[in-house]
């Protein structure tokens, strides 16, 4: 795997220098796309069988933070196409064999089941939005989620993206170029082959026979999304004026990695072993990348320089830290029962 981290670290110049467009755009560069498909990128998560890597989540997050220390748009799209790469790998295998027809096939998704899948003969009639689907527009394939009717069962649907109706709604300060736009869903058929409960997803399987496959998806998404944030401070390190406070940045930014590395090795541990998942150690996992993205904001707020690359860098931090998977308070709430020692968390 030290091959893929070799292979992103040399195309960072060619980020850095299309980071820029991007930024003006919304949306990542052609060239910016293209040295990200030739380095193996898009293929980071998906089967062997595919040809896909199948890297484990320590290889993931060292490949994203380099593709960050040249854009943090191109790294956090990284992320997450490589997470929605994963679910996809879970289809059948015919299902797979068309989403993974086209090489280095680009699929983005939104596990928040925020549609309807109504059934009718042969699949499913879905309706509904979903809402900062990361680089839509740019993607082939979508792995969103909806509630089956009628007792709103959450499903993941394997969803081509030219089924769905791309709504130009990004408009933010950070992260510009990931276009996180809004997709939506009118009456699209949805064959039943392509629609798989989404609990089992979520719970993971540690005895599949895959190692790739064993991870429960939000231990595993969280051990992903830290890379933009260590890598973005990285690359702010480098561009501030030196003194003081860069001192006390490269300490904060050192603690951000220890974090998002303790996490990635925690997963890709118990996915070695295929023991079970705690509540306790799904918490853990999760707070990890929330110290790591903490560290990384607290590090580009204490920086000095007028490089107005700097002052990217730190709108793309700050946006991480504001995504409902990274923010502190969101992740407090949801294992509050955990973390005072009551059942029920996790």
């Amino acid at each position: 795997m030290d091959e893929l981290v070799r292979r992103a670290a040399a195309i960072v110049p060619v980020l850095h220098a299309r980071a820029a467009w991007g930024d003006r755009h919304r949306r990542l560069h052609d060239e910016a796309l293209e040295a990200m498909a030739d380095a193996g990128v898009f293929r980071l998560r998906a089967p062997a069988g595919h040809g896909g890597h199948e890297a484990d989540l320590g290889a993931v997050l060292r490949v994203v933070a380099e593709l960050a220390r040249g854009d943090g748009s191109a790294a956090w799209t990284a992320a997450v196409w490589a997470v929605s790469t994963w679910v996809a790998g879970r289809f059948p295998e015919h299902v797979r064999q068309e989403v993974f027809a086209k090489p280095d096939a680009r699929i983005t998704g939104i596990l928040s089941p925020t549609a309807t899948a109504a059934p009718v003969p042969g699949g499913v009639l879905v309706n509904g939005r979903w809402a900062f689907t990361t680089g839509a527009p740019q993607c082939d394939w979508a792995t969103n989620a909806a509630l089956l009717a009628p007792h709103r069962e959450p499903v993941v649907l394997a969803l081509p993206v030219a089924d769905l109706e791309v709504v130009d709604d990004w408009h933010t300060t950070g992260l510009r170029a990931t276009g996180g736009v809004t997709t939506l869903a009118r009456d699209v058929f949805v064959p039943a082959d392509r629609v798989l409960p989404l609990s089992p997803l979520l719970e993971g399987d540690p005895a599949a026979a895959r190692a790739l496959f064993r991870a429960p998806y939000t231990p595993a998404a969280c051990a992903t999304v830290s890379g933009p944030a260590i890598g973005l401070v990285r690359a702010a390190l480098r561009l501030a004026t030196d003194g003081p406070r860069t001192r006390e940045a490269t300490v904060l930014a050192d603690d951000s990695e220890l974090h998002a590395n303790r996490a990635a090795s925690v997963v890709d541990a118990k996915v070695l072993t295929g023991s079970t998942w705690t509540p306790r150690e799904r918490a853990w996992v999760r707070q990890d990348l929330v110290e790591a993205c903490l560290r990384a904001k607290d590090a580009v707020d204490v920086l000095e320089g007028e490089d107005p690359v700097l002052h990217r860098v730190r709108r793309d931090v700050h946006a991480l830290s504001l995504h409902a998977v990274l923010h502190p308070n969101a992740n407090l709430e949801r294992y509050a029962q955990v973390f005072t020692g009551q059942p029920g968390g996790g």
